[in-house]
């Protein structure tokens, strides 16, 4: 499965886990439950999306030993914020930095680093107030983040 591929499979059963919570109504422990789980799951998919398409740009252009190398590499990114998102593109191509970082300001920058924020507050157990609707809210700018790295990455053919 290509990285394109991967990242959308992974989109598809997030967003049919927003249709489920979509379903539930008038428990507003149950709403908050299923955000905090949400959060996890978005932020996971940033994580998991960028390796993957960073993935699908290494085994277009390099040598199966460099392949080999770099995703046991990217298999240890973790807690995508915006400066080790910044950070890792960069090791690949100064121009993705530079376009990345002009692109990540106001609400796709606080999108992810949110999100990110979010997850970590739960994993440690913390109480986090987090809502539905802003960790649908972040989702739905985090693809758009997506989407924009893809299109350096692993532009479509």
């Amino acid at each position: 499965m290509t990285g394109r591929a991967e990242v959308e499979r992974h989109k598809r059963m997030i967003d049919a886990t927003f249709e489920r919570v979509d379903l539930i109504s008038g428990d507003a422990e149950l709403l908050s439950d299923f955000a905090r789980y949400l959060s996890v799951l978005v932020s996971g998919f940033l994580e998991k999306a960028v390796v993957e398409l960073i993935f699908e740009y290494v085994r277009r252009h390099s040598h199966p030993t460099v392949q080999q190398h770099i995703e046991q590499k990217l298999r240890k990114f973790t807690n995508a914020k915006v400066q080790k998102l910044l950070d890792l593109v960069g090791s690949f191509d100064a121009d993705w930095r530079t376009d990345l970082e002009a692109y990540l300001v106001d609400e796709f920058k606080d999108a992810v680093n949110g999100i990110v924020d979010i997850r970590n507050n739960v994993a440690h157990g913390g109480s986090t107030g987090v809502t539905i609707v802003r960790v649908k809210n972040y989702y739905v700018t985090i693809k758009q983040v997506v989407n924009h790295i893809a299109e350096f990455c692993a532009p479509e053919p």
